[in-house]
């Protein structure tokens, strides 16, 4: 799978670490505040696009009177916790960053993710130096599925997008860089599960595991 290829590009949240199980449960407790209920069909609808562009939705759809900046503020703030203590890394994850490390292979994070959540979260489990770029979709103009954030950290590693292969767990990511023009392994997540034919379909390749690379 890696062989001629430079750089490898993850999403975080469900691809490296474990963590999509906690924003149901964020979305569910912050739309309570507001008397709303928490709708299975929300998770579709904010699939891969930025943490900015997240709360300008909920802002529109819910008529939430907070400004974009409290109500990001706000996630931030129940999800940090969350990040730091329970937040796990997908099996195997630290032992194939090791071993691309030990081919010369680049890494490099792509995430829907803010900068702040995505420290607190490789710094708790040790990660964040395997990593010589992390670029978020508030970065660029377009989250996923558009390719800009893809395209940017290519950019930044200093590899020719056709050199790059990503690592994604949702279906917007994987269009994302499939749009990007590399190469996507799609990984299994348990909140994915509902789309994962449609993943397996679309992705380059598919694994369960990351000791599978191994």
């Amino acid at each position: 799978m890696i062989k001629d290829i430079d750089a490898c590009i993850f999403d975080l949240d469900g691809t490296l670490v474990d963590s999509m199980w906690m924003w149901p449960d964020i979305d569910a407790e912050y739309l309570e505040r507001f008397g709303f209920e928490y709708d299975d069909n929300l998770k579709n609808e904010i699939d891969g696009i930025s943490f900015h562009e997240t709360a300008v939705y909920f802002q529109k759809k819910f008529g939430i009177k907070d400004s974009v900046e409290k109500i990001c503020q706000d996630w931030e703030d129940m999800a940090l916790d969350k990040y730091k203590y329970e937040v796990k890394e997908k099996p195997g994850c630290t032992c194939f960053l090791k071993h691309l490390k030990s081919r010369g292979i680049k890494m490099g994070i792509a995430t829907s993710n803010n900068k702040n959540m995505v420290d607190a979260v490789l710094n708790s489990l040790n990660m964040k130096d395997y990593f010589e770029v992390i670029t978020t979709s508030d970065e660029v103009k377009k989250g996923k599925p558009a390719p800009d954030v893809y395209l940017r950290t290519a950019e930044l590693l200093g590899v020719r997008p056709e050199k790059c292969l990503v690592f994604e767990d949702v279906v917007a990511g994987v269009i994302a860089g499939k749009a990007a023009g590399m190469k996507v392994c799609a990984i299994e997540d348990d909140f994915s599960k509902e789309v994962r034919e449609r993943k397996k379909e679309l992705a380059n390749y598919y694994i369960n595991d990351y000791r599978e690379l191994l």
